[in-house]
């Protein structure tokens, strides 16, 4: 078995003051709690080198995603996004500002709007996810392939069993 961690050690103290109680959940979800501070340090790290803030990566990436044009709805930014539609238009705004998207007409609904990522919007974002990518391979060094793949599976299944609750 792998030495102890941080974890183990809480989760022991625990067990010796409450033997009654099952801390099995506790292994699970601190560990991925420890893991998710990690991960949102280098999620940072990356998106500064880059000149971008997480929240401006949010709403780049889809972009970025969606393939050439490289062009989305409002709405279907919330919707990938998870913002409120006031967070939506005011994070838009500011990316305006920064020219790493436009604004333009929809031309198949001349009510519509499309945003639009620029040039340098796209040099940004694919930047980003370079130095994200390689962040995150060292977060996972200590990992095979095979064990990231089975850990990306077993969190697939929990993932699944939020999304159907």
């Amino acid at each position: 078995m792998a030495s102890h961690d941080e974890v183990d050690l809480i989760v022991e103290a625990w067990e010796r003051e409450r033997p009654e109680l099952d801390f099995t959940p506790l292994q699970v979800l601190s560990r991925v709690t420890r893991l998710a501070r990690r991960l949102e340090r280098a999620r940072k790290a990356a998106f500064a080198t880059a000149g971008l803030e997480p929240w401006e990566f949010d709403v780049l990436s889809p972009l970025r995603r969606s393939g050439a044009p490289h062009q989305l709805s409002p709405k279907t930014l919330l919707q990938l996004t998870g913002v409120s539609s006031g967070t939506m238009t005011n994070r838009i705004d500011r990316l305006v500002e920064r020219s790493l998207v436009e604004r333009r007409i929809d031309p198949k609904d001349g009510r519509g709007v499309l945003v639009v990522i620029t040039a340098e919007g796209l040099a940004r974002v694919d930047s980003a996810i370079e130095r994200l990518l390689a962040a995150e391979v060292e977060l996972l060094e200590g990992l095979s392939r095979g064990d990231q793949e089975r850990v990306a599976a077993l969190l697939r299944k929990l993932s699944h069993s939020f999304d159907s609750a």
